[in-house]
């Protein structure tokens, strides 16, 4: 039996990964190949993205491939949003892409807002206000005369930047560019008078592809330094959460997910955008899905916070694991909460202080502990959980019966129930691995071995253990 072998690079804000999704029999397995980090990198007080050690990392990668005699029918890439980077006429790279977690943006969208108000932008894209979004970052560039802004041909989001370096062809895939705040979700193009009001038009971008579209083959350079041959790279659904959504094994629609890592990101998918005074009022978005649908959701700070509190209890020589921190909120009965999504934790300097102030200055008692810290983020993220689905489910068109949890913190088994009790749904966990995993079907849906987002749906809910968990009363 023929065996189709996808390479999926999924990128996140810490790190990367190359994993092989193979296709045989009707059934979908996955193995990792390499990880490697992805830090920010500061210079002079400024947060920026290395793409060149990413691109090393990609070419080490398919080395290895290349060394096992991996015959791949395909690769793409998926990443976060919002950030890009600049090519100039000569194909050169200026610079480095900007970190969206650089605060250089803190305060950018109500001095924009005096230019076009903040109702028309929403309007126009349907894009929740973060200080971050491409808009915004593009507007502070204009506005401090950045040199590569001025001078640049194309400007290329960053899963588009390195599909660039590996094949030499410029494209904009549809789902990546919609979280910029520059789409017009209803006719799936460039809004051109919001370029225009950040220094940019539609002939800086580059042409608007959708998700399973053929960008081109590797380069002549790359095949040879790699050995593993001019592979086709795919434009799957390069943002990451289009990606994982593709792959949420559910066989009928109801649904609602939560895409769970360092960001939680909790929507329905429909059919059409759902813009109107609610949607605003509560700063929802629409982003570009597979098939054309809307990913209608919303960002919630995630486990972002308690990645920080780890980092500065290593720092202190307590390396904890992620089952130590779930024993411990076991543990532990500390009754307070924090709201996740208030900006002192967007990136603090020292997080443990932040929920500390914060519960103080909201007259609750705090953390005296590890575990309470731990027990205060689980609690307050499901929580947080609760209050946003109901607000999901007051402007869906269709009743939520249940929620999927995909990605690392579906392998959470105390916050599965937790969110569970908090929204009285069952929540169905898994796969942990859903951004490669619908990565790789996209390119398998590419090359016709699958029809449609539900028959991917299908072979994922049949080819991974899934757990369910009902609300406890």
């Amino acid at each position: 039996m023929k065996e189709y072998n996808f390479l999926a690079f999924d990128i996140g804000a810490t790190s990367g990964r190359a994993v092989l999704g193979t296709l045989c029999d009707g059934k979908f397995y996955m193995r990792e190949i390499s990880r490697f980090p992805n830090p920010m990198v500061e210079v002079h007080g400024r947060f920026y993205w290395d793409v060149y050690n990413l691109y090393v990392s990609l070419i080490e990668s398919l080395l290895l491939c290349s060394r096992e005699k991996i015959e791949l029918c395909s690769m793409g890439i998926d990443t976060w949003g919002v950030d890009f980077g600049y090519v100039v006429s000569d194909g050169s790279l200026l610079g480095l892409p900007r970190a969206y977690r650089d605060p250089y943006t803190v305060g950018v969208p109500e001095e924009f807002f005096k230019q076009i108000t903040k109702e028309e932008v929403y309007k126009r894209t349907g894009i929740q206000v973060m200080p971050f979004n491409s808009l915004f970052q593009l507007y502070k560039m204009a506005r401090g005369s950045f040199v590569p802004q001025k001078v640049a041909d194309r400007l290329l989001f960053v899963p588009d930047l390195l599909a660039y370096l590996l094949t030499g062809k410029m494209v904009c895939e549809y789902t990546i560019a919609s979280t910029s705040q520059l789409i017009n979700p209803w006719t799936q193009e460039f809004d051109e008078k919001l370029l225009k009001s950040v220094g940019m038009s539609v002939s800086s971008m580059a042409p608007l592809v959708s998700p399973g579209t053929l960008i081109g083959r590797l380069s002549e350079s790359v095949a040879r330094k790699t050995g593993i041959g001019d592979v086709p790279v795919i434009a799957v659904a390069e943002h990451d959460t289009a990606s994982a959504v593709v792959a949420v094994p559910s066989t009928s629609p109801g649904f609602a997910y939560l895409s769970s890592g360092t960001w939680s990101l909790m929507g329905i998918e429909v059919d059409k955008p759902i813009i109107n005074e609610d949607s605003f009022k509560n700063n929802f978005t629409n982003e570009g899905g597979v098939e054309g649908t809307i990913r209608f959701l919303k960002n919630i700070t995630g486990l972002w916070i308690l990645e920080r509190c780890r980092e500065q209890w290593k720092r202190m020589g307590n390396d904890y694991s992620y089952e130590d921190l779930v024993h411990m909120a076991r543990l532990s009965h500390f009754p307070s909460l924090i709201n996740p999504d208030d900006a002192r934790f967007a990136n603090p300097n020292d997080m443990l202080q932040e929920i500390i102030l914060y519960c103080q200055a909201t007259g609750q008692l705090a953390p005296s502990s590890d575990a309470d810290f731990v027990r205060c983020v689980f609690y307050s993220l499901a929580n947080r959980y609760g209050e946003v689905l109901g607000t999901l489910a007051s402007m869906s068109p269709y009743a939520i019966e249940r929620l999927h949890v995909i990605g690392g913190g579906s392998k959470n088994d105390l916050l599965n129930q937790l969110t569970a009790n908090a929204i009285g749904l069952p929540v169905v966990a898994g796969p942990s691995e859903a951004t490669a995993i619908g990565n790789c079907l996209v390119q398998a849906k590419s090359v016709g071995l699958l029809a449609d987002r539900w028959a991917i749906r299908e072979l994922v809910a049949s080819s991974f253990p899934l757990k369910v968990f009902n609300p406890e009363c």
